[in-house]
């Protein structure tokens, strides 16, 4: 299975990226080096796209699928494809407040802690619907892992479509994102000009 491996604030510094987007609590203290280049607009589109594959943890055809399903979707192709991102199972597990990190929210969903509407998924990519419950299996949620997790995301703001139940690491989808509901600083329309290049 192919893994990521570069080193988290390397990459955010080379895609003007604030790591807190990523669960992420450090800072770099190096300041990004650029000879004064000019982005080319090519280049704009690109560093957008690697933004969203960055922060979502998605592989490049994995997030080439999910264009192609966006854009067979009625609406707009951009906001239907940060949509199908956000509505992944570990991203939903990372902004329930389950896991500091979505690699983290991954592990767990891999690890079969996770229940969609009382069934093991073991997923990251599943897609949860409007009106699904999340739960963490029940022999797990005594666990200290868990109460480490809590303690630290306890103050995370969790958003108006989602509501969770940290006491009882439980969760369920209300109704589907919209655009301003994805506090995510991708401008999706930058990928869509990339991709109908």
């Amino acid at each position: 299975m192919a893994v990521d491996r570069v080193p988290v604030l390397k990459r955010c510094r080379s895609l003007d990226l604030d790591p807190v987007y990523l669960g992420i609590g450090k800072t770099s203290k190096r300041e990004p080096r650029r000879a004064n280049r000019k982005l080319s607009e090519y280049g704009l589109q690109l560093r957008e796209k690697q933004k969203a594959k960055f922060i979502y943890g998605v592989l490049e055809k994995p997030f080439r699928n999910y264009f192609a399903k966006a854009s067979r979707q009625r609406g707009q192709i951009g906001t239907n494809l940060m949509v199908l991102l956000e509505t992944r199972l570990d991203n939903v597990i990372f902004r329930m407040g389950f896991a500091r990190t979505r690699k983290e929210a991954r592990q767990i969903v891999d690890h079969k802690h996770v229940l969609v509407n009382g069934k093991c998924v073991n997923i990251p990519s599943y897609e949860v619907k409007a009106g699904d419950t999340i739960e963490i299996k029940e022999k797990f949620k005594t666990a200290q892992r868990y109460k480490d997790v809590v303690a630290v995301t306890g103050g995370r703001l969790v958003p108006a479509w989602l509501e969770a139940d940290n006491e009882n690491l439980k969760g369920t989808v209300k109704q589907l994102p919209t655009r301003d509901e994805i506090d995510v600083p991708v401008d999706e329309m930058q990928i869509v000009e990339l991709y109908s290049k």
